[in-house]
């Protein structure tokens, strides 16, 4: 299904663009040349490891450090006093939404190191810095703390009952919605729970810092998604200019956008290693990053569905209740509200909204953005909702998604949230989902299950999702070496995506030579000064488009200089497949000849590129597993998707990132659940307790694109691709299990004693 020829805007055949080029970065990576941020060692430097609360809520009445002080090695010993003895400030949050009665979002402050009260299980109290990492590990468990407990609240519900409200969002017109249920042949009504999860990049979190008094300059290392961001956030909370912090990331193993931000950690080792003078380094366990590392998810919704006598849906209704932990973290009171707030009524032509969203405190560790960052939660709830308003009605659940899907020919297409559709075929995508999926073969495939003694069933889900994230801009540096290498440094940062090989191909393809004489340069926030990071599945849509008219400018910035060497008129050089002409002629010049000819052999320069605006990629998953009756387990025995991501750029690199999400979806719907018992103790701390989905548990997955309708919006015509396989695959898995039991509600995780229990009627 990739229809379509060329990016938008750009006829002809493509060397490069729409090619499976394998990837540029992997050879590097794959034989154990990669540099983690653990792998970066300031000289000198000693390590760090932090005292956390074991309450999830009680007042510090008094901290003894004095044992901890006196360990072997101990160099420092620094409590939340301290911290703010120095005037260092909160960490700071988005305040994008207000409570209820229009008052200022409320949150308690999120400091570097606690000083008046734990508000979550591992909440830091304390930091020691030590000569080695043992040394430093073993004095933090001397700090005595003498702790007042406090009441705790763990879960969302419980929340809303005490009026742990944070901030409250609303949009729709609740009298319309009213009169279109009242007129209504049917209203369906459902309750979800999308349970809270955890990112669990493979590399946990690290930190190296040094402070140079010379420049007075801090240089912090770390995993991040955004250096741009935490230089922004630390800067803010150290009280500095931004100038004064040089944010460095290294190789990412896994963002997931639990890197996105800043932590409390990196304002601590940041300062620390100002007022120790002293480079610092802290590792975090697993066990700290189940603890202490943002989680995800974690929401309760309530959702109304009316429909017309034709089966139309004329009104949606929706109520949730979004756990954003003990403190707000970046975007943590904003996901619930924003992305997935953006696109509720989904693919289908709902008229009527009416959206209500809570964000509510509890002494959990804080939640913020996650593969998806509230777009697979909306997508989950409405998938869900629509499959059960198909079983009231007794009706195919496809034919009732045909009948109200917004049809292409409405496009662009402003839902009642009021963001536009720019462009879509969602028709045709569920079409062809079904042609993937072999639709007319599952009978047979169910009757063959069933003779094992086995249940089947199938699901599907759609979705439309806005990616692109809010920053429209991205600045590339473009530099032409002599020896023959283009480098381009951007602001967007590698997480596993794959950017570098896509944007290789995008600038090789202007250029006109091989993709593996260019390097790319992220996670720098010297260089470029400015940059949006990974988020939002924006890296190739707006760092892409920033990539292909860097290449035009650096060819227009070599212009003159080719027309001073050849001594001819700028205006009648023609550029084609590395070098410089003039036109009807043989004689010219290469690009890479041409850079070694300048006074520092090389040739640079510096562009801005601002795309549109955001763009709307969709598709249509379909799902069938088979659950054993005697134990309850569920296995994904064919999975297939089908998507309109735009442009594809590199069909490799874009499956890839189906599967991976494919692969998050599937583990939220059948494995993962981040557990707190009533007293917001944490019961599941470790692998040992928290499920994840092995390689076993993939199905091999059928991926498809559709090309035919490639956006406006930037001039490549692609769409975000990065959190697509998540958005569909756990609706499409979970109606697939409800299929196989035949009942018309389960929460997730599908536990094989959960489905067991649901087999059993209980």
């Amino acid at each position: 299904m990739n229809d379509a020829a060329h990016p938008a805007g750009q006829p002809g055949a493509s060397q490069w663009i729409g090619k499976p080029l394998r990837r540029l970065e992997d050879a590097r990576l794959l034989t154990g040349q990669g540099c983690y941020t653990d792998d970066v060692g300031p000289a000198g430097a000693a390590h760090v490891a932090f005292t956390r609360s074991p309450h999830a809520h009680a007042r510090i009445a008094r901290i003894d450090v004095s044992a901890a002080r006196g360990a072997p090695g101990v160099l420092a010993v620094y409590t939340g006093a301290d911290v703010a003895a120095d005037g260092v400030g909160e960490i700071p949050f988005t305040r994008m939404h207000k409570r209820e009665d229009g008052s200022p979002i409320v949150a308690p402050p999120r400091m570097p190191i606690t000083a008046d009260a734990a508000r979550f299980v591992g909440d830091a109290v304390a930091m020691v810095v030590a000569e080695t990492r043992n040394q430093a590990r073993d004095a933090a468990d001397l700090i005595e703390v003498a702790w007042e407990p406090l009441e705790a609240v763990a879960g969302v519900e419980a929340a809303a009952k005490l009026g742990n409200t944070a901030a409250y969002y609303h949009r729709g017109d609740a009298a319309a919605r009213e009169a279109a249920f009242a007129a209504a042949r049917h209203v369906v009504r459902l309750r979800v729970v999308n349970q809270r999860v955890v990112a669990n990049p493979i590399e946990p979190r690290a930190l190296a810092a040094r402070y140079d008094a010379a420049s007075g300059r801090t240089t912090l290392w770390c995993p991040t998604q955004n250096v741009h961001n935490v230089r922004a956030q630390l800067a803010t909370a150290l009280m500095l200019k931004e100038e004064q912090l040089h944010i460095l990331c290294t190789d990412v193993g896994g963002g997931f956008g639990a890197r996105g931000y800043a932590y409390p950690e990196h304002a601590a080792l940041a300062w620390a290693a100002k007022k120790l003078g002293r480079p610092l380094r802290w590792l975090a366990d697993r066990s700290e990053n189940f603890l202490a590392e943002v989680h995800g998810r974690d929401n309760v919704t309530v959702a109304e569905l009316s429909l017309d006598d034709q089966h139309r849906f004329t009104a949606l209704r929706i109520r949730t209740l979004a756990n954003i932990g003990a403190y707000i973290s970046s975007f943590g009171a904003a996901v619930p509200a924003m992305s997935g707030a953006r696109a509720p009524t989904g693919v289908y032509a709902i008229p009527v909204l009416d959206h209500e969203v809570k964000m509510l405190f509890t002494n959990t560790a804080p939640v913020d953005a996650y593969r998806g960052a509230g777009r697979p939660e909306m997508g989950y709830l409405l998938e869900r909702l629509v499959e059960r308003a198909a079983m009231a009605l007794g009706v195919d659940a496809v034919e009732l998604r045909l009948k109200n899907l917004v049809p292409a020919a409405k496009m662009p297409y402003a839902n009642p949230a009021g963001y536009t559709y720019d462009c879509g075929a969602f028709g045709k995508v569920l079409r062809g989902a079904q042609d993937a999926s072999d639709w007319n073969g599952f009978a047979a495939r169910k009757s063959a299950a069933e003779a094992r003694g086995l249940r089947y069933g199938r699901g599907l889900a759609c979705y439309v999702e806005i990616t692109g994230s809010a920053r429209l801009s991205e600045t590339v540096h473009m530099i032409a070496a002599a020896d023959g290498s283009v480098v381009v440094h951007s602001g967007t940062q590698a997480i596993g995506q794959g950017l570098w090989t896509a944007y290789a191909q995008l600038v090789a393809e202007k250029l006109g030579i091989d993709p593996q004489a260019i390097r790319v340069v992220q996670g720098d926030s010297d260089l470029p000064k400015t940059g949006g990071g990974a988020g939002g599945s924006r890296g190739l849509q707006v760092g892409g488009s920033a990539a292909l008219a860097g290449a035009a400018a650096l060819i227009e910035a070599a212009r003159s200089l080719a027309a001073q060497a050849i001594e001819a008129a700028a205006a009648d050089l023609e550029y084609g497949q590395g070098r410089f002409r003039i036109a009807g002629t043989d004689r010219g010049i290469g690009l890479f000849e041409l850079a070694a000819r300048q006074p520092e052999r090389r040739i640079a320069c510096e562009h801005t590129e601002t795309v549109k605006g955001q763009t709307w990629p969709n598709g249509c998953q379909v799902a069938e597993v088979e659950l054993d009756p005697a134990t309850g387990t569920v296995r994904v025995a064919r999975h297939c998707a089908v998507d309109d991501i735009g442009r594809v750029i590199n069909p490799l690199t874009a499956e890839s990132q189906v599967h991976g999400g494919i692969a998050q979806g599937l583990g939220q719907a059948l494995f993962e659940q981040s557990v707190y018992d009533d007293t917001a103790q944490l019961l599941t701390g470790s692998f040992m307790d928290y499920a994840m989905p092995r390689a076993a548990d993939i199905p091999d997955l059928a991926t498809r694109f559709d090309e035919s309708v490639p956006t406006q919006m930037n001039p490549l015509g692609a769409k975000g691709a990065g959190e697509a396989g998540c958005h569909g695959a756990t609706p499409a898995i979970v109606n697939a299990v409800i299929d196989a039991l035949g009942v018309q509600e389960i929460d997730m995780p599908l536990t094989p004693e959960r489905v067991w229990r649901a087999l059993q009627g209980r």
